[in-house]
């Protein structure tokens, strides 16, 4: 593996192949505790049935080289591998197979081929396509929106540079979704925290919001609060709601992080801003983003996208 490669991600459950059935004389497909991730492959059910839809298709993924031990993996299942965003459950298993003429597909597997020389990382037997190439795949491929929110992830993690995404499409020899790749490349940034905030640049550029300062830094009354959004010109902050910092496990922490939250809030008011909130169904709709916006006083200075607003969130590979 790549010395600058991060370790690829696990299987989430334990999976086992039915001619390792752990209980000799009964096929697994005969047992209610069990479910079938692929022919030929089971996990605990009620495992299974507990994980969210990114999760599941990891799993499908472990549970197709399980059988496959020389696959390489690319597209969705390389980024599942890699941690990058996974939107809902996507519908194939993607491979790479440069000794291929042509592309294939059977089943639920798409087995891509490419003019381009690639090569692939390894980390514990498990072999994919490197963090770039994953990328810029699927930055051609996915929703704009989508594919910058990959974008940002990979470039937060540090084992890419901007850079090197840009150089890695320039060589690129295949001219399918370059338009949308240079689109996604040209605004990938590393400061947008989750996938939320990504989406939600995108739909602001769409709006035609002004360009907007991302981890803006206010000192406030001897302290210092950021915000994931502002025009400093309008006196506007911006804020993503990301429900993960509210603890619905720990009732205290929740509390204390709603006060916290508050407090923030109620310094920034007092020092002139004006504070726009809306979560992630908020900016996958635009409306919930766009009315916040509005609502504290940012105007819309450029044309509106309305072909891309409208499919923001539509992504047809995954289920």
């Amino acid at each position: 593996m790549d010395a600058n490669s991060p370790a690829l991600r696990g299987a989430p459950l334990p999976l086992f192949a039915a001619v390792e059935n752990p209980a000799p004389g009964s096929h697994p497909s005969r047992d209610p505790d069990l479910h079938r991730v692929r022919p030929g492959v089971y996990t605990e059910r009620e495992g299974w049935e507990a994980l969210p839809p990114w999760d599941r298709y990891l799993l499908r993924v472990h549970a197709f080289r399980l059988v496959n031990a020389g696959a390489v993996f690319s597209h969705e299942s390389a980024a599942a591998l890699h941690g990058l965003p996974i939107f809902g459950h996507p519908r194939h298993i993607h491979l790479f197979d440069g000794r291929r003429a042509r592309s294939v597909a059977y089943g639920d597997v798409r087995v891509h081929t490419s003019a381009d020389s690639r090569r692939a990382v390894e980390h514990s037997g498990i072999r994919c396509s490197p963090l770039a190439d994953v990328v810029v795949d699927l930055a051609r491929v996915l929703p704009p929106a989508l594919g910058l929110a990959v974008t940002d992830a990979a470039l937060r993690t540090g084992a890419i540079a901007s850079i090197e995404l840009s150089d890695l499409a320039a060589a690129q020899r295949n001219p399918r979704g370059r338009r949308k790749l240079d689109w996604v490349l040209a605004r990938g940034d590393a400061r947008s925290e989750s996938v939320g905030e990504s989406v939600s640049r995108a739909v602001i550029q769409w709006c035609g919001f002004p360009a907007v300062d991302l981890q803006t830094e206010h000192r406030v009354g001897g302290r210092t609060y950021r915000s994931d959004f502002c025009w400093p010109e309008h006196r506007v902050i911006g804020e993503f709601d990301g429900w993960e910092k509210y603890d619905r496990h720990d009732a205290d922490a929740a509390a204390k992080a709603v006060r916290a939250e508050k407090t923030r809030e109620d310094a920034l008011r007092r020092a002139g801003w004006r504070i726009a909130r809306w979560d992630y169904g908020g900016a996958l709709r635009v409306d919930g983003l766009r009315t916040a916006l509005i609502a504290a006083g940012l105007p819309v200075v450029s044309r509106v996208d309305g072909r891309n607003l409208r499919g923001v969130g539509l992504n047809p590979r995954s289920e």
